[in-house]
């Protein structure tokens, strides 16, 4: 079975920062998996790279290459896009965003997250 993982865009540049092998880790906790990236994250993003140093690139081309891209209502904030796709389908989350791992801990949502520095950590839902 396959796991889905709505990317966060915080959670995306933490992973690019840590330069952690994304492929590596998630295979590692869950075997086969397919990002979701929203539309609305998918902007915040490119935001996020037009204000970085050149020489720090976020790869949004291999993100949106390995990811299934997905329209988002934008009537309301990301966050809260993203914790009602996850609830409605039991995605998980890769983040870092204290406030939305904690909404999304407390709906019984999986929450990936950048661990030490150099791995990804699954935290389980209630």
């Amino acid at each position: 079975m396959t796991h889905k993982i709505i990317v966060d865009s915080c959670g995306w540049v933490a992973l690019i920062d840590a330069k952690i092998n994304l492929d590596v880790e998630l295979e590692r906790i869950f075997g086969t998996f397919q990002l979701i990236l929203l539309d609305s994250v998918d902007n915040e993003l490119n935001n996020l790279e037009s204000s970085r140093p050149n020489r720090k690139s976020l790869l949004l081309e291999m993100l949106r290459s390995k990811s299934n891209l997905v329209s988002s209502s934008l009537n309301s904030h990301t966050d809260d896009q993203i914790f009602d796709l996850a609830c409605s389908d039991s995605y998980s989350v890769l983040t870092i965003d204290k406030i939305l791992k904690k909404r999304l801990y407390e709906s019984g949502i999986s929450v990936v997250e950048v661990a030490k520095s150099n791995h990804l950590r699954l935290i389980e839902g209630l």
